[in-house]
């Protein structure tokens, strides 16, 4: 039986050292780790998302994305044929944004973020992590690799102006019941996840890796029976 390749997609500004805990059965599943780069000068995110795509060599993968992570990978499904696609810590449409996020875009205020305070690694800590990050400060210096302004101009961009609005269906949706960032309470959908954080890929690994296996093999209507047991 050939391996199920799983595709994984970091979050806004981190490195994929962010999946060094994840461990899927050998035996089963292949892991491929994609990365952020540098985006061209006015590039739409579905541009964005069709040239990350011509980096994944098998055909219908499973991808997984975190976080901004997580949208990219729900405009990548558009570009290829998946079999799945699983988000963590992210949103399936704009419909699911906190209101600091709605209201930034109405008032065009994420255009006043001054970039080059947030490539302070605190501040970028705090914007791509949420704002529980001080006291593990020191463990995201090895997270957070983008340090690039012009990626984090158009990533926060990116998020702020996402046009979906129809959520897929198809798309499994793990999040924590403490996320910061995009709080629970906008969430529909979803497989929650206790005491999970914005950040869960990192503290809550053991949870995904005893879990994520029977998602992945799961069809929809089984992940979603699934989410009312966990």
């Amino acid at each position: 039986m050939s391996k199920i390749p799983v595709y994984l997609m970091p979050g806004l500004a981190a490195s994929t050292a962010i999946f060094e805990r994840i461990a899927l059965p050998e035996d089963r599943f292949e892991i491929h780790l994609l990365e952020w780069e540098i985006p061209l000068d006015n590039e739409a995110l579905m541009d964005y998302a069709n040239r990350i795509a011509k980096k994944i060599k098998h055909k219908n993968p499973v991808l997984i994305g975190v976080s901004f992570g997580g949208i990219l990978v729900q405009e990548i499904a558009r570009c290829i044929a998946v079999s799945k696609v699983i988000i963590i810590s992210s949103v399936k449409s704009n419909l699911e944004f906190p209101r600091r996020l709605k209201i930034a875009k109405t008032t065009k205020a994420y255009k006043l973020i001054p970039m080059s305070l947030i490539l302070n690694l605190e501040n970028l800590a705090k914007f791509s992590f949420g704002e529980k990050v001080n006291q593990r400060l020191k463990l995201y210096k090895k997270f957070l690799s983008v340090r690039d302004i012009r990626y984090l101009n158009w990533a926060v961009e990116q998020v702020v102006l996402w046009n979906r609005t129809v959520a897929d269906p198809d798309v499994i949706h793990i999040h924590g019941d403490a996320d910061d960032v995009f709080p629970i309470k906008y969430i529909k959908n979803c497989i929650v996840v206790k005491g999970g954080t914005h950040i869960m890929i990192l503290n809550k690994y053991k949870w995904l890796n005893e879990n994520l296996p029977s998602i992945i093999l799961e069809t929809k209507k089984e992940a979603n029976a699934l989410s009312q047991l966990l």
